[in-house]
């Protein structure tokens, strides 16, 4: 389960109640919800809470470096709060369910000095594709 709440607490971030809701939306392991997706559980949770309001938070969340904005396909973006803990995705080619993964090795040693062109490489993202097992058995 990811650290969310605890981290916006102790950032110090000013929790009113539909930061609160969003925030706990998005605590979990393994999500990665779209801003629709958030603000219709967060509606469940607090109906007054507008499409703005969360559209703002999820903002706000990325520019503080707590959630990340993956973009895995051509679908929406999508919200993770897996942001403190490297990782790449696993994403089904047929129903998009994503999967954070945590492989050995360091990716970056893998990509060998003559085809950086020069490039000094900060960060790595990998997108593993397949089937997950309900799409393969299906």
């Amino acid at each position: 389960m990811s650290d969310l709440l605890e981290r916006l607490r102790g950032r110090g971030w000013r929790m009113t109640a539909q930061r609160r809701v969003v925030a706990e939306v998005l605590d979990g392991e393994h999500v990665h919800l779209t801003a629709d997706e958030v603000h219709a559980r967060a509606v469940a949770k607090l109906p007054e809470i507008s499409r703005a309001t969360v559209y703002n938070t999820l903002g706000e969340l990325v520019t503080l470096g707590e959630v990340l904005e993956v973009t895995t396909d051509k679908r929406a973006k999508r919200y993770d709060p897996n942001a403190h803990r490297p990782h790449h995705h696993l994403v089904c080619a047929r129903c998009g369910a994503i999967r954070d993964v945590h492989p050995t090795g360091n990716p970056l040693a893998d990509l060998p000095d003559t085809e950086r062109f020069g490039f000094t490489v900060s960060d790595v993202e990998v997108t593993y594709r397949g089937l997950c097992p309900s799409c393969a058995s299906a």
